[in-house]
């Protein structure tokens, strides 16, 4: 281990991220180079140059990429939480061993289960030896080559195209007219160390092949997702490891796979929902790879820090005060604590204020655009007021109104959520039993700001992920949990 002290002069997160980049990877490599374990050492290590601007761009610099980092944490937590939940959901939604109905199901649906072979539903064809293709085959996508699906291709059972991909003449293409790629085909690894991945085709713009590492199950077009879903299921995966054959190089025939074993409702629309919701899963992850491939890849402008009173012009609190006389059955909804969390407003508990009380409060009407934070209990959540709750009056609650400046407010939303926000929050908060913030303690807060086109891509971003959260959620209410 080296310990590097920075000096104060410059800026320490800056010269961090330098040795994040692939200069600095090739230097290590380079100079860690030995006759026996490969390493460096302090002196070797202090050799490395980096270029230096002035104090300030250092900051805003590794201010900028720190943030960034904060994104792609953020990415991967709920990348990886949507896949925890799809694998608990497989084996809930699948029958057990022993067992003929699954642990939950959609609404409307009973009955047993029924058990068919792999190949009572679909066909299976693989690369027939003699149409196997040698390298003479292989040739150039700019030849014309015809691409040839791998086991590479298949990642977190979902078919990339980002990785080295193999084409083959046309006329070796042809030559075997079983094994064209088309939409709503499963692809499935039957030879080699990744045996048993297997993915859907979808969104296929050019012929396609496979080589013969694959066979490809195809069957009709509406049962295509449940079937990719039953590949990745834990009883059959359970069949192709206790199957396998070969030493160095694992393999399963196609005739052990034709009489593979399983259990599916015989309802055709239990089968099409169950394929939907996985299909649904799925593009939720796969939306969550391709923002944190854009957000490792991303070089824009640094982000400005800003107090939040250079950015609003009113930074206050709402009434604070008894409000209970003026509780009404019907009237105008009061915002309250209890209803911003987690960046949302929502409706679990609602309050409604008569209309005197309401117009009393009209100086202090929040409007759409303005956000809100709670400031006693769960001090820190924030949410921002939509247009249906233009003008609505609010209790007990901080509010940021009349911005002085362009400004994003569902940026500023999503970066409260952020671990870092949350730990400044923390720093200013009061109270043992009650966590309490002021309203005085926020203008003073600094949060980190790009250009106004960056809030509205980051913002939009993670406001369709929520969207897409919820609709799942949604979807998951229709379960008997």
């Amino acid at each position: 281990m080296i310990r590097a002290r920075i000096k104060e002069e410059y800026d320490a997160e800056f010269v961090f991220q330098n040795t994040l980049t692939d200069r600095y990877n090739k230097y290590i490599a380079v100079t860690s180079q030995r006759s026996g374990q490969p390493g460096v050492n302090a002196q070797e290590y202090a050799e490395f140059e980096i270029k230096i601007p002035q104090k300030e761009e250092q900051t805003k610099i590794g201010t900028y990429f720190r943030n960034l980092d904060t994104l792609i944490t953020l990415h991967q937590r709920k990348c990886d939480e949507t896949k925890k939940l799809k694998k608990c959901m497989l084996q809930k939604m699948f029958p057990k061993e022993g067992e003929k109905v699954p642990e939950i199901r959609f609404s409307g649906f009973t009955g047993d289960w029924k058990q068919r072979k792999l190949n009572e539903i679909c066909k299976i064809n693989g690369r027939i030896g003699f149409r196997g293709y040698t390298q003479k085959d292989i040739v150039s996508q700019e030849q014309g080559g015809v691409l040839t699906f791998s086991p590479t291709n298949i990642v977190d059972n979902t078919l990339t195209m980002k990785c080295r991909n193999t084409y083959i003449t046309k006329e070796k293409y042809e030559e075997s007219p079983e094994i064209k790629i088309k939409n709503g085909d499963i692809l499935f690894v039957k030879t080699g160390s990744t045996l048993g991945k297997s993915a859907l085709v979808m969104g296929l713009h050019e012929n396609a092949t496979i080589n013969p590492q694959i066979v490809v199950l195809r069957t009709q077009e509406e049962e295509a997702k449940f079937l990719s879903v039953i590949l990745i299921s834990d009883s059959l995966l359970k069949k192709v490891a206790a199957v396998k054959i070969g030493g160095a190089v694992p393999t399963i025939t196609e005739a052990e796979l034709k009489n593979f074993t399983f259990y599916e409702p015989e309802d055709f629309a239990e089968r099409v929902k169950i394929g939907n919701c996985f299909t649904y899963f799925d593009s939720i992850i796969t939306f969550h790879h391709r923002k944190l491939n854009i957000l490792n890849k991303i070089c824009r402008y640094a982000w400005e820090q800003r107090k939040l009173s250079d950015i609003y012009g009113s930074i206050g609190n709402a009434f604070v005060g008894t409000a209970t006389p003026y509780y009404a059955e019907q009237g105008h909804f009061y915002l309250e604590s209890n209803n911003v969390k987690d960046g949302q407003i929502n409706h679990n508990s609602e309050v409604f204020i008569n209309d005197e009380f309401y117009e009393k409060q009209k100086d202090k009407w929040l409007h759409t655009g303005d956000m809100v934070m709670v400031q006693s209990g769960h001090v820190g959540h924030a949410a921002v007021i939509s247009e249906e709750l233009d003008n609505t009056a609010a209790h007990a609650l901080i509010m940021f109104r009349n911005p002085k400046e362009e400004i994003e407010p569902y940026f500023l939303n999503y970066e409260y959520q952020t671990d870092k926000a949350k730990k400044k929050i923390d720093n200013i908060t009061t109270g043992n039993t009650i966590k309490h913030i002021l309203a005085s303690d926020m203008q003073e807060f600094v949060v980190d700001v790009p250009k106004y086109e960056e809030q509205k891509v980051i913002a939009d971003y993670f406001r369709n992920l929520d969207h897409l959260i919820t609709l799942h959620q949604q979807k998951c209410k229709q379960l008997q949990l």
